[in-house]
This record gives structure tokens, C-alpha cells and sequence, in this order.
């Protein structure tokens, strides 16, 4: 280990003198008063684009865990990549999570909950690395360090600023303050004592302990352009500043555990427990194969495909929370829990094979979940996704509330035969578009015999009950010598122009008379 740096020229490296010793941080932002077994749990999006399925799978875990623990969900967004941030996108992410219904707890005390927001906490953690010989600045520039890379590719040596190659790791107070006054600015990289051939044992809650070589990188922790952290060094600070105990997080970041768990050692710092989940996986429709969710290929990355589309955003929870705790069906299926909230979910059990995203298991999850409201319930969801994402066709079917009502309602009141044919809001719908004029297909297809649809209109009146209504299709078949399921058939496929729909009567008294017999009459020329 290097020697440490002087307090005016750690000051001069930073720009600033430090505002907190660590002991100031320690008292500014002290343990957390909760219960033993309480999880502090955090989602930590990038604001770089839109919300990904996969963040949103990571943020229930978190939420959840929090949650049934008595602990704390926080959302903190990490914000340090300013070449890549979009604009909107914490707006996207906040609004995501509240449709969603993933509340967070952002305690004022231990924030701010904006990375860029934290320089000074950064900053003064550096200060004390470099005053310990843990940290040097360093002045190698983009083409040094391309340079270094290259002649590094050459020798088949790995590629990184590290050991021989750490130009600037060993120099002198007064070969630092030259290069300052020359006017460049150093990035701030770690002194890395690790040594790739011993092995640095971590533990992940679900997989266990993993061994991994040492790091013996310097990895830049703060960066020389903005004089903001990398992801590395910021979730260190804030992992144990912010008193976080459980960091759920993708199986994409496993290499970086030894890293991390190096950086909390050399701190001193108890690190968080790890918990890495599986990607968010499809089988692909060209291949057959299991592959990564794709940002640009698959529209069910994006969360907002989902309230786009008209998905019941409690199905999509109910589904994500099915893939992430294994037993949680099996559950609700014996009645034993109502929702994915009230099921004991266990961190052990969250797999770590490739988590596949099923659409066709996701519909079922959602013909669960509509079949089980109530009929006001459904008209309100449906109303308020086609005022918001609705073509103008479908604002015109949600313009007569009580006809919608009405439509909406059919075979909707037996408990014992739950109606399971509605999937989104908008599939719901197109499948009840046959009820409005301005949408009806008439079936050119359909052999009609109008011999039975001229009976049936003789003897039809809307204000008869079922069974008066059926003994009339029943006399009709007769008459004609047919099957009762004939005659029925007619009328619901000229009345529909389908085949399949649900109770034919109720369909006729919801429709009204003058539109059944413009219906038939319509088919009979």
C-alpha cells in the first residue's frame, strides 16, 4: 500500500476540501431502528431508458421482502452516467412503480435518493482513501490508457489498469501536484492489493458461498470528467450509508460480487447480503430456444407494453411474483392465500435457472384475475384504460356507461361459472365489439337458413323471459323439422357474426329489440 495523501493536496485532487470525516457519515446516517430480521431493501434503475420487465421483477422481490419483514423499500436512482440518461425517465420509473403498486419508503433522513445528489458523501469517502493510501489519483488520459490496452493484447496479458500497468499508482506528493498544476484533472482509482491467484470467497443468498479470484484491478471510483462515482464506488457508499442489508439485483452482476465485497472489506464495513436473480427469459418463436428478453426485439420488455396493451397491472404482479417464489401457485390454488402479498415468500427459493416469461401463462393469470371482479369493477378498469391508451373506437364503446354496463355484465353473476374470456382491457373490448352497430361483421360465411330466422320473427318479443323465449326457438325447430341447437345458432351468428359468444338471451336482451330483429332482418334480404 501506498502511502496516504496530505489533507491540501487530497483537497486539491477533489477540488474541495472534504465536508465529512467518516465519522461524521457514520453519526449523519446511523444504523436503522427496526426489528431483528427487518430487510432494507432498495430498486436502483439507471435512468438511461425505459422500465425494463426485468426491473420490475427485481423491484417486487425487493418490495415484497421489505415489506413481509417489516423492513424498508427504497428506490434510488442512480443517475452518474450522464452520457446515457434520457429525459423522462425517472418520471417513467416513478410512474411504473405506482401503477404497478411497488411503494417505497425514501426516509428524508437517509437520502437524497439521487446519486448525483451525493457528491460530498463520495467525495469524502475518497478523501479518507487517499489520505490511507486505499486510493491515488491518476492522470493517465483515454489515449494512455487505449495504448496500455493494446500493447497489453500484444503480450496476451489480461487488459486493465492494474500492477505494472497502474502508470500513476506510486506517485510522489510532488509528481501529483505537478501534473494539478498543469491543470489535469486525475481520476481517483482504488490501490487494488488483490492478488488474481488466491481465491476471495462470497456469499449469495440463494446460491451460496462462490469463490472467485481476487480483484486486482484499479478501478477508477471516482470519475475525472464529472467528479461523480462509478457504479462500483457509489454502491458501495450507499449500500452502507443508506444501511442496506439485502441488495437483490440480476445474475448479470456476479463477476462484479468480488469486487464489491473487496470494497466493504477494505472499508471495514459489514457488506449487504447478495441475492442474484436470473434474467428474464423467452423461448424464441424462430429458434424454439431459451434466450434473454431482448430490448430490441420483444415489445414485452418494456413495462409500458403492458399498460399500453390494456394488461391488469395485479396479473402481471400476480405472474412476476409466480416466477419469482416457486410455491406461490400452489397456494392460491388451494385457497390457502389470496394474492401474491399475503404468500411468505422465502429469498432461498427464488431461482436461479433462466426465469421464462410465458405470455401464454401470463393470459391465464389474467383471465384469473378479471374473472374474479366485480362487474362495476371491470366497466371502471376498462373505462379508464380506453380514456387513457383507447383508439376512438374504443372511446365510443365506453361512451354509454350503462349499455357498457350492460354488455359487460353478461354471465357475470353465477360464482360457481366464473366467465374467463377477457385477457386485457383492450381484447376485452374487441371481443365485446359486436354488441355496437358501427363495429358489427356481419358472417358472409354462415349458411343461414332464413326459413328458421322468419319463424323466429314472427313469434319474438323482447320482453319475454328465458324460458318463454327458448319454448319459442323449441316450437320453431319443431315446425321445421330441425335441432333446437340449429335455430340457436342462426340467431347468434346473425345477431354476433360469430359462432362462439356467451348466453344467447341475455346477449338479445342487452341488445335491445329493435336491434336484434335490424339484425336478423338484415341477414333474411
Amino acid at each position: 500500500m501506498r502511502n496516504g495523501l496530505s489533507k491540501d493536496l487530497i483537497a486539491r485532487v477533489l477540488g474541495d476540501a472534504p465536508k465529512y470525516t467518516l465519522d461524521d457519515l457514520e453519526a449523519k446516517f446511523p444504523p436503522r431502528n427496526l426489528a431483528d430480521g427487518a430487510m432494507v431493501t432498495r430498486f436502483a434503475p439507471s435512468p438511461t431508458g425505459y422500465m425494463h420487465i426485468g426491473g420490475l421483477y427485481g423491484a417486487l422481490i425487493d418490495c415484497k421482502l421489505a415489506q413481509q419483514s417489516g423492513g424498508v423499500f427504497m428506490l434510488r436512482i442512480e443517475d452518474t452516467d450522464t452520457k446515457r440518461e434520457v429525459a423522462d425517465a425517472v418520471e417513467i420509473i416513478n410512474a411504473s412503480m405506482d401503477r404497478f403498486g411497488l411503494k417505497y419508503n425514501n426516509v428524508e433522513s437517509y437520502g437524497p435518493y439521487y446519486q448525483s445528489q451525493r457528491k460530498d458523501i463520495y467525495h469524502s469517502v475518497a478523501a479518507e482513501l487517499l489520505a490511507t493510501g486505499q486510493a491515488y489519483p491518476c492522470f493517465l488520459s483515454t489515449t494512455d490508457m487505449e495504448e496500455i490496452r493494446e500493447n497489453q493484447k500484444a503480450a496476451g496479458f489480461p487488459t486493465g489498469i492494474y500492477g505494472e500497468f497502474a502508470r500513476d499508482r506510486n506517485l510522489t506528493e510532488e509528481e501529483i501536484a505537478a501534473y494539478l498544476d498543469k491543470g489535469l484533472v486525475p481520476s481517483i482509482r482504488l490501490y487494488s492489493m488483490g492478488k488474481p491467484e488466491q481465491r476471495i470467497f462470497c456469499k449469495d443468498a440463494v446460491r451460496g458461498s462462490i469463490g472467485f479470484p481476487e480483484n486486482n484491478e484499479d478501478i477508477v471510483l471516482i470519475k475525472s470528467n464529472d467528479g461523480l462515482p462509478t457504479y462500483h464506488f457509489a454502491h458501495l457508499c450507499d449500500d452502507h450509508f443508506m444501511r442496506t442489508t439485502h441488495v437483490i439485483r440480476g445474475e448479470e452482476w456476479l463477476p462484479s460480487l468480488p469486487l464489491h465485497v473487496q470494497l466493504f472489506r477494505m472499508m471495514g464495513w459489514n457488506p449487504p447480503l447478495y441475492i442474484h436473480t436470473s434474467t428474464i427469459d423467452k423461448i424464441d418463436e424462430e429458434t424454439g430456444k431459451q434466450r434473454k428478453l431482448s430490448k430490441r426485439k420483444d415489445p414485452e420488455a418494456n413495462v409500458a407494453f403492458f399498460l399500453e396493451a390494456g394488461w391488469p397491472v395485479e396479473a402481471v404482479i400476480e405472474y412476476l411474483g409466480n416466477i419469482a417464489a416457486s410455491g406461490y401457485e400452489e397456494s392460491k390454488m388451494k385457497g390457502q392465500v389470496k394474492t401474491f402479498w399475503d404468500y411468505e415468500m422465502r429469498a432461498k427459493k427464488i431461482p436461479m435457472s433462466g426465469a421464462l416469461f410465458d405470455m401464454k401463462k401470463l393470459e391465464w393469470w389474467a383471465k384469473e384475475f378479471i374473472g374474479s371482479l366485480p362487474v362495476p369493477d371491470l366497466v371502471c378498469r376498462v373505462v379508464n384504460w380506453a380514456n387513457e391508451y383507447g383508439t376512438d373506437i374504443n372511446k365510443m364503446q365506453i361512451a354509454d356507461e350503462s349499455y357498457l354496463t350492460s354488455v359487460l355484465g353478461i354471465e357475470r353473476d353465477n360464482p360457481k361459472r366464473v366467465r374467463k374470456d377477457f385477457i386485457t382491457w383492450s381484447q376485452t373490448l374487441e371481443n365485446v365489439a359486436f354488441f355496437w352497430d358501427e363495429l358489427f361483421v356481419p358472417n358472409t360465411e354462415y349458411e343461414f337458413n332464413n326459413d328458421v330466422l322468419k319463424a323466429f320473427l314472427e313469434t319474438y318479443n323482447e320482453s319475454d323471459d328465458k324460458d318463454t323465449w327458448w319454448g319459442k326457438i323449441v316450437a320453431v325447430a319443431e315446425s321445421l323439422g330441425g335441432k333446437n341447437g340449429d335455430v340457436a345458432m342462426n340467431l347468434r351468428v346473425a345477431l354476433s357474426g360469430r359462432t362462439n359468444t356467451p348466453d344467447l338471451y341475455s346477449i338479445m336482451s342487452v341488445m335491445g329489440g329493435e336491434r336484434v330483429k335490424k339484425r336478423i332482418e338484415g341477414v333474411i334480404k
